[in-house]
């Protein structure tokens, strides 16, 4: 038998022919799927529903977590920028106040100045003072500076119509990258001069490697046209141009999901740097960011998985268990319906056959007296007395008379105890009788029959019609299960004081093992092609309890079948 096999319910193949126009009240595998459809549906749909909503709830807030900590680090990475610049060019704007443009142009002066403010702001690398034609007449720093001609410059022209001027990351004259910050000063009569320094590129670019990036970030500023103003992780060298686009200018702090040519999604976070040509950008991996989310993800889809498999297990053991418990409960009534069927059947053939065995006896009486009489006249003449054929005849005529009659009381006897009454039994000669309906059937089979009942076994209390039935029933069983030639033996013993048993073994085909807990079922039979019901062994269980006794079965295929009914020495009938 399958595994399959044995899980599938009892009432999975069940057809109540019956039932008639109320079958959908006896389709026990539609109930059972109607019960498991209804209960998980109840029980599931608002788990999945609930989960599904914290999941996309979960996501939607990790997502704004992050994004939430993006623009904090790109604010507080623009407002260290703008303090660091805004602080150099306050006290370069000191400096053009409070020193005259003679004074600058004292290279010991100019020199001073530049320690002071290495020492004391740190970030500057050289000072320059142009004076209003755009020439550089003082210069303190690493390079050969002094009189170059900065009137044709972009920047130069930008800071005489500021005043103030902050460069983006250039070569210029150095060929070396670098950044500017310019301070133009008016004097008396028109005339200006314009204090110019150099910024540390390395102390500038300090500023971007302090905060922490998470997800496989990136921090780096570019300028208007897209190219880098300080080194990057992802996007390349100084100069260079990202491979990003250039985000829209926004007065605050914006942060958005893009991907890159290879469709990795990235949170992209920006900010204009006002008053200067900086666009700070932050850039973090999504897939880093969300491995939590995906962990967490992984969870609760088990979670999910684990609650939806238990609550399903649970639903399909428990609606078939009960299923079940319904089907038996319904299999008990079928069964009690035609036990009480049964017996009443029982009771009309008894009374028929009671009827037509007074109406044979009848018959028999006078044939017998009139065989009688014949017999006698025969004896008297001395010529018929000596005919043996003739006596013969005459006496085979008795004794088949005696035969029915024997026969007639015997069915008497036997639907005599139809009813219900509780007397002194000799087990073995209730056996006899029951061998005695079944004498022609054993004869022309061929059976050997053999009953072996000890000396000491006593009679017990119980209902004569009732063992007559029960025992009727299981050799009429090992009869079917017998070839013929077969052999039966009858076995009573006194197991103790209160016990007599009776055990009843063929040599039958056996019954196979996955069945033998089943053979008292109602309707469950092994030869139902065969003419079999499945109830007379169920009657006959119910018949042994409620005499109080109990009944076994021990079977092995190709060897025989052994049936052991153990029944007490003294019972009252049990009420139905």
């Amino acid at each position: 038998m399958t595994a399959l096999a044995k899980l599938k319910p009892k009432f999975w193949d069940h057809v109540d022919v019956a039932a008639g126009p109320y079958k959908h009240f006896f389709n026990f595998r539609r109930i059972w799927e109607l019960a498991v459809a209804l209960t998980a549906g109840v029980s599931l749909v608002p788990l999945i529903i609930i989960t599904m909503i914290d999941y996309q709830v979960t996501q939607k807030s990790i997502e704004s977590e992050i994004l939430l900590r993006t623009s904090r680090l790109v604010s507080n990475t623009r407002r260290a920028i703008s303090f660091f610049l805004a602080e150099r060019r306050s006290a370069l704007d000191f400096v053009v106040r409070d020193n005259s443009f003679e004074t600058l142009n004292d290279p010991n002066r100019l020199a001073l100045i530049l320690a002071n403010l290495k020492s004391s702001f740190g970030g500057f690398s050289d000072l320059g003072v142009i004076d209003p034609l755009g020439y550089q007449r003082n210069y303190v720093g690493p390079y050969q500076l002094e009189g170059i001609d900065y009137s044709e410059q972009a920047w130069y022209r930008e800071v005489l119509g500021g005043g103030v001027y902050i460069s983006d990351v250039f070569l210029g004259f150095r060929q070396v990258p670098h950044l500017i910050i310019a301070i133009k000063h008016e004097v008396g009569s028109g005339s200006h001069f314009v204090l110019r320094a150099t910024v540390d590129t390395e102390r500038f670019n300090d500023l971007l490697s302090h905060p922490e990036v998470m997800g496989m970030g990136d921090v780096f500023r570019i300028n208007a046209g897209g190219k880098l103003q300080t080194p990057s992780l992802t996007q390349g060298k100084v100069l260079e141009k990202i491979s990003l686009p250039v985000p829209e200018y926004s007065r605050i702090t914006q942060v958005l999901e893009a991907k890159d040519k290879e469709n990795k999604a990235y949170f992209i976070g920006y900010a204009y740097i006002e008053d200067t040509p900086f666009v700070l950008m932050v850039i973090k991996s999504k897939a880093e960011l969300m491995k939590p989310w995906y962990k967490t993800r992984m969870q609760l889809l088990g979670f999910l998985v684990g609650s939806v498999t238990i609550i399903l297990l649970v639903i399909l053991g428990v609606a078939t268990h009960l299923v079940n418990k319904v089907y038996m409960a319904d299999q008990k009534r079928v069964a009690m319906l035609h036990q009480v069927e049964y017996s009443n059947k029982m009771v009309t053939i008894g009374r028929l056959a009671a009827g037509v065995a007074h109406e044979i006896n009848n018959p028999l009486a006078v044939i017998n007296e009139k065989a009688g009489l014949i017999k006698d006249l025969f004896s008297m003449r001395e010529e018929c007395a000596g005919d043996k054929k003739l006596m013969g005849l005459a006496d085979s005529i008795i004794s088949s008379v005696e035969r029915c009659a024997k026969i007639t009381r015997r069915l008497l006897s036997f639907m005599r105890n139809t009813g219900v009454s509780v007397q002194p039994i000799d087990l073995r000669e209730t056996i006899h009788e029951v061998l005695g309906f079944l004498g022609k059937e054993a004869e022309y089979r061929s059976f050997h029959i053999r009953v072996n009942a000890a000396d000491d076994v006593p009679q017990i209390e119980s209902d004569r019609g009732r063992l007559q039935e029960i025992f009727l029933n299981v050799i009429n069983n090992s009869f079917a299960a017998m070839k013929d030639g077969g052999h039966l033996d009858i076995a009573v013993t006194w197991e103790d004081k209160n016990w007599v048993s009776v055990t009843i073994t063929d040599d039958g085909c056996g019954i196979p093992k996955v069945d033998l807990q089943r053979v008292f079922e109602p309707f469950f039979s092994t030869k139902t092609g065969a003419g079999g019901t499945g109830l007379g062994l169920s009657i006959t269980s119910s018949l042994i309890q409620e005499l109080g006794g109990k009944i076994s079965v021990q079977s092995e295929m190709g060897k025989g079948t052994s049936f052991s009914i153990v029944l007490p020495l003294k019972g009252s009938k049990k009420e139905r």
